[in-house]
């Protein structure tokens, strides 16, 4: 018997040593710094390009330089279209239209990484427009159902609605007559583009903006949460961790959740108009909703992630990251917790031509994960890159750390 015992012992120990090996030790953040991975489907070329385009960035002054002259050669019908394709365009975008983009969404795939077509024009805000980018939308969805490679469609909300309309119905102003309708086609536009996500079997994400606007889209996601999301999630919204107040709004959004028996679909953000918001408070007179300090933001992050992985029977979650503590502590999570890698309620998602490192890496363990990918026509896409641009730049340890992996890479292929 004790032979037997120890024949036993032994097994449940070789076996508690693979597992450990397969998960424990195998997530930390030191797998991030795996660049053969990150950049496996980088050429030589397209890694030089990268360094020399993140060289560029980690410096404010080109970047403002540089923006200013493109916008006026653009304002001025300049050709320097050619020249912005070929650079900073090529590296964030899929392309120019969706047709275009799928040969980067098949590149992605053949490394088990999921793609999410984001048509990035930011259009006039007239009814025309609106109902362009409705359809492209509508489009994209019918386009997912079909192609494995894009587990989910998305859409801004300014993309379907003027801003000013979101903020009078955020903040409870009345509206006119034409403000009225106006409101009510932006509505039914969300309500048939998640109908269509219920129909074609293809969850719809709708990212935040700006706080003036937000509580109008929050209201709304939460409407057509309660009625699309009872089976399965369909409608995905977006938060903002570096407000204040979107721990204690998850809460109640999944406490009303378990009461009126619907699930919620959360993609989680840090947020990307901290200066505006905060300038715009100042000048307004009204408390800052933005986070003092960067740690606190990390703080509300990690807080909220844990909430929903202690909470995954009830939702989707959608781990929208380029920190790496936060993408591997829900990594982590789903291991301790004992859910499949691959469960079809958790993902991590990093924007096309950044944070390489977190998603292929992720994907090569068998977490699902994707890559944001806007596309769109050059000019029209310019706000969009301009953004990444001056993202990179006021994040320095973010650019540094894409800087100092890319010449990693470098050198492990020799190419100094």
């Amino acid at each position: 018997m004790f032979y037997l015992s120890v024949k036993n012992h032994n097994s449940v120990w070789r076996d508690f040593l693979l597992w450990s090996k397969t998960y424990t030790d195998m997530l930390t953040k030191d797998i991030f710094n795996d660049t053969e991975t990150a950049f496996a489907i980088k050429s030589d070329a397209d890694l030089e390009k990268a360094y020399w385009l993140f060289s560029i960035i980690k410096s404010e002054p080109l970047v403002k330089l540089g923006t200013a002259v493109t916008n006026f050669a653009l304002k001025y019908h300049l050709p320097v279209e050619g020249i912005i394709r070929t650079t900073v365009f090529e590296h964030f975008c899929g392309g120019i239209d969706e047709q275009d983009a799928m040969r980067i969404v098949e590149k992605l795939y053949s490394k088990g990484v999921y793609s999410i077509l984001d048509y990035s024009v930011e259009g006039a805000q007239n009814e025309e427009s609106f109902d362009q980018t409705y359809r492209k939308t509508l489009d994209l969805i019918k386009l997912a159902s079909k192609r494995k490679e894009i587990p989910f469609s998305v859409f801004k909300p300014t993309g379907m609605g003027s801003y000013e309309i979101y903020k009078k119905v955020s903040q409870g102003d009345p509206l006119d007559a034409a403000e009225q309708q106006a409101w009510d086609r932006i509505r039914q536009r969300y309500y048939n583009l998640m109908k269509a996500a219920k129909d074609y079997n293809v969850p719809v994400m709708v990212d935040a903006e700006e706080y003036a606007m937000q509580k109008a889209v929050d209201d709304l996601m939460e409407e057509l949460m309660r009625e699309f999301n009872r089976d399965k999630v369909f409608v995905i919204t977006t938060l903002q961790m570096y407000r204040k107040d979107r721990l204690p709004y998850l809460r109640e959004m999944l406490d009303r959740a378990k009461t009126e028996g619907y699930k919620i679909g959360i993609k989680f953000v840090r947020g990307a108009y901290m200066e505006k918001e905060r300038e715009r408070a100042k000048r307004k007179g009204y408390p800052s909703p933005i986070c003092e300090t960067k740690e606190k933001t990390d703080e509300n992050y990690n807080n909220a992630i844990r909430l929903m992985m202690d909470n995954v029977e009830h939702g989707l979650i959608y781990n929208g990251t380029h920190n790496e503590d936060s993408s591997i502590l829900m990594a982590q999570l789903i291991d301790e917790k004992g859910y499949k890698r691959n469960d079809p309620r958790l993902w991590f998602g990093q924007l096309y031509g950044m944070s390489d490192h977190i998603t292929f890496n992720l994907a090569k363990r068998g977490f699902n994960t994707s890559k944001y990918i806007p596309f769109g026509p050059v000019k029209y896409v310019m706000p969009y890159l301009i953004r990444r641009a001056e993202e990179n730049t006021s994040v320095a340890g973010q650019t540094h750390r894409e800087l100092e992996l890319l010449e990693k890479e470098r050198k492990r292929r020799k190419l100094d």
